[in-house]
């Protein structure tokens, strides 16, 4: 071989090999996922196991809180470029005061899911009977929290509201009688609801306005979206595809089940009665002006967004 010839050979080969590199380079981005265990958190896992974010050229770092005052917190910090199931007040709360936060997508819009539940033996039979009482929620600011300051309000009832972290440490509360009611995300404890163990109460969906109300957002840290914008970008195209691909195939609730360690038969019962596909889609964003007037109420911020803020927070669909 001469010279050139070897010159040209080494030259076809270092392209190759960058080409070959370029290919299997993979954006990374790590994920607060909020609770898991629940259908709603499961996307970006077992999107990433099915291979849709590999697709779009991403690698995932997740890992998973106790609640969405956890989870603000870490994309707040940026050890999470991005927050699944951040309840809305924590959301307002935060950005008003500064926090380098953005609303990227929506990850529940609706109520059918969170549920609320006494012992089997318990004396509360109805949501009179909650009066006095002790009832769970997740985290301050948390879509569970709202759910039971709204009940107070519809039910017509005075109850002491706990917060008592995630669906596990709240079962452990009130089957110790620590907790009167306790709350759950499904499919957590739903075999127990089966077996007669526990007994519903109160789903949030009982309180009207929250029924087309967006309860929890996706939201990004603001410095690295501002940074990498199209790879967020991207990680919601791959997101869309694994929400399509959750309530079509039935590999995918096989995968859920093994991933959240229950049978198959109660993770069905996931997207069938508590996430139906519309309240799961990432561009659906509803209600923000009722959201806010009761985020004024509770004091998480001092007034509405106007519509300069909420165009800043807001980035549905992100583009």
């Amino acid at each position: 071989m001469t010279k050139s010839s070897l010159r040209f050979a080494t030259l076809v080969f270092a392209l190759l090999a960058g080409l070959n590199c370029a290919a299997v380079a993979q954006d990374r981005l790590r994920i607060a996922g909020g609770l898991a265990g629940t259908w709603e958190n499961s996307f970006s896992e077992l999107g990433q196991n099915a291979g849709f974010f590999k697709k779009h050229g991403l690698v995932l770092e997740i890992f998973y809180t106790q609640g969405a005052g956890e989870t603000q917190q870490a994309v707040i910090s940026g050890s999470a470029d991005i927050g699944t199931g951040v309840g809305t007040f924590n959301t307002f709360g935060a950005f008003v005061k500064g926090a380098p936060i953005r609303v990227i997508a929506a990850t529940h819009t609706g109520a059918n899911d969170l549920t609320w539940y006494v012992k089997a033996d318990s004396p509360i039979k109805d949501k009179t009977d909650l009066a006095g009482k002790t009832v769970a929620y997740s985290t301050a600011g948390s879509s569970t929290y709202a759910a039971v300051q709204a009940f107070q309000k519809v039910f017509g009832v005075t109850f002491t509201a706990v917060a008592t972290g995630s669906p596990a440490s709240t079962l452990t509360q009130v089957m110790s009688g620590q907790i009167d009611v306790g709350w759950t995300s499904p499919p957590f404890a739903i075999d127990l609801l089966k077996e007669g163990k526990i007994r519903q109460i109160m789903r949030a969906s009982d309180v009207p306005e929250l029924r087309n109300q967006t309860a929890r957002f996706m939201t990004a840290n603001a410095l690295a979206l501002e940074s990498r914008r199209g790879v967020f970008v991207r990680y919601l195209q791959a997101y869309r595809e694994v929400v399509d691909w959750m309530y079509a195939d039935k590999a995918a609730v096989k995968a859920f089940a093994e991933w959240a360690h229950i049978p198959e038969a109660i993770a069905r019962l996931a997207p069938e009665d508590y996430y139906p596909k519309n309240n799961v889609l990432p561009d659906r964003i509803e209600g923000l002006d009722l959201a806010m007037a009761d985020a004024v109420r509770f004091k998480y911020i001092p007034a509405p967004l106007s519509k300069e803020q909420l165009a800043t927070l807001i980035l549905v669909p992100l583009k």
